[in-house]
């Protein structure tokens, strides 16, 4: 097994419907506004950026995302990682009774020097900190949702 290699999945429903939340998924540069573990989105050019994210343990991941597939109709944003995380991740965002889920999926290898040295025992507690970054992520989505 190798232990710097990493998949997740979380589904989120939400109280708004799915074009609304494509619109705001699709605004990278503003996910600082809504989910405070992005520390930061710098555009580089019209299709990719360098993000800085930080959960609740104390180090940063820097990667640059770069878009790779951005289909309003069929709810689908893709992007590639390089950086102390390398992979993809996906939104796919589908209509849900009255509102939306959306559903997050990544798959990187993490290449960050610190967290490659603590791979195994290290493993649980840097899932966890995943975890709490998804559900603090869609806690504020719901919150800027509600206020627009």
């Amino acid at each position: 097994m190798d232990w710097t290699h990493y998949r997740f999945r979380s589904l989120w429903p939400l109280p708004a419907p799915p074009a609304t939340v494509y619109d705001a998924l699709e605004r990278a540069e503003d996910y600082p506004r809504w989910w405070r573990q992005v520390r930061e989105v710098n555009r580089i050019d019209e299709t990719s950026g360098v993000v800085v994210i930080r959960s609740v343990l104390p180090y940063d991941l820097t990667f640059t995302a770069r878009e790779v597939r951005r289909d309003p109709q069929a709810g689908v944003l893709e992007i590639a990682m390089s950086g102390d995380l390398d992979g993809w991740a996906r939104w796919t965002i589908t209509p849900d009774g009255r509102g939306s889920l959306a559903r997050y999926e990544q798959v990187v290898d993490v290449k960050k020097p610190l967290l490659r040295r603590f791979a195994v025992p290290g493993r649980p507690v840097f899932r966890t900190n995943h975890w709490l970054m998804m559900r603090a992520g869609r806690r504020g989505l719901v919150g800027y949702l509600e206020a627009v």
